[in-house]
C-alpha cells in the first residue's frame, strides 16, 4: 500500500493519500488548510487520481480545502452526518476564543456531493476497503478509518480521537469527554497491538505503543484526565 502524508495549514493537521500503488486510483484523507497545492503535487508525483475525500471529522483544519479538492477532481466527500454542518459553516466547531481570533468569520462551503459516513460501514474505494469506526468526543461526528495492506499489515487513521501519546480534546462545541472515554475503550483499545496510527496531528505510533505508555489510555481504567490537547 501507498500512503503519504504531510501536516498542512497553522494547526499543522496531517493529510493522507492512500493507494494500492502507485499510478491508479486513491483517496484523499481531511485535506486541511493550505492543502490543495501539496495534493495535487502529491498526484502528479505518484500518478494517482483521486475517487474520494475522506474526513475524520469536520474541524475546518482537517477539511478546509474539501471543496475544492472534491469539486476540482469531481469526486464525493465522505463524513459523518452528525458533523456535515460544519463544511459550510466551519464556527460551529470553534470556541468562542477562537470564533474571536478569526474575527467571526472563516468561510467555507461544502462541496457539490457529501455522503454519510456510518458506523460499522464497509468503503470500498479506490482498491482499498476501508471500516468505519464512529469515535464521539473530539466532536460528535468523528471517526476513524480501518483498513489491512497488501502485505498483511494493519492501520488505523485515528483522526483526532487517538495521537501519539495523547487523545483529542472534548472541550470544544460538539465534545464529550464520556463520549471519548467510550469510544476509547471500545473502538481503540480493541485494536490489534501491531496495528499502524496514522493520526490527525503528529507523528506515526502503532496500538500497542499506545496501550504501554499512552497516559490517557493507562488511565481508563481509573478517572482519565480531561486537559485538552491537540488540534481545535
Amino acid at each position: 500500500m501507498l500512503v503519504i502524508g504531510f501536516p498542512t495549514g497553522a494547526l499543522q493537521a496531517n493529510c493522507y493519500l492512500l493507494a494500492p500503488e502507485k499510478g491508479g486510483p486513491c483517496v484523499v484523507v481531511d485535506p486541511g488548510q493550505d492543502a490543495v497545492e501539496p495534493i495535487a503535487e502529491a498526484l502528479r508525483e505518484h500518478r494517482l487520481s483521486p475517487v474520494a475525500v475522506l474526513l475524520t471529522h469536520g474541524h475546518f483544519d482537517h477539511s478546509f480545502s474539501v471543496a475544492p479538492v472534491c469539486d476540482g477532481n469531481d469526486v464525493p466527500a465522505w463524513i459523518h452526518p452528525d458533523d456535515e454542518a460544519m463544511l459550510a459553516d466551519p464556527m460551529l466547531g470553534l470556541s468562542a476564543e477562537s470564533r474571536a481570533f478569526f474575527g467571526g468569520q472563516l468561510e467555507m462551503r461544502a462541496p457539490r456531493e457529501v455522503r454519510s459516513l456510518a458506523d460499522g460501514a464497509e468503503l470500498d474505494l479506490a482498491g482499498l476497503t476501508m471500516t468505519v469506526d464512529h469515535t464521539p468526543g473530539h466532536t460528535g461526528g468523528s471517526v476513524m478509518f480501518r483498513a489491512g495492506t497488501q502485505e498483511g499489515g494493519r492501520l488505523v487513521l485515528s483522526g483526532d480521537t487517538l495521537f501519539a501519546g495523547s487523545v483529542g480534546r472534548t472541550d470544544l462545541p460538539g465534545g464529550d469527554h464520556r463520549r471519548m472515554l467510550a469510544s476509547l475503550r471500545d473502538k481503540v483499545l480493541t485494536l490489534h497491538d501491531d496495528t499502524v496510527v496514522l493520526p490527525g496531528h503528529g507523528p506515526t505510533t502503532t496500538i500497542g505503543r499506545e496501550r504501554a505508555s499512552n497516559p490517557f489510555l493507562l488511565e481508563l481504567g481509573a478517572d482519565a484526565p480531561a486537559t485538552p490537547h491537540r488540534g481545535l
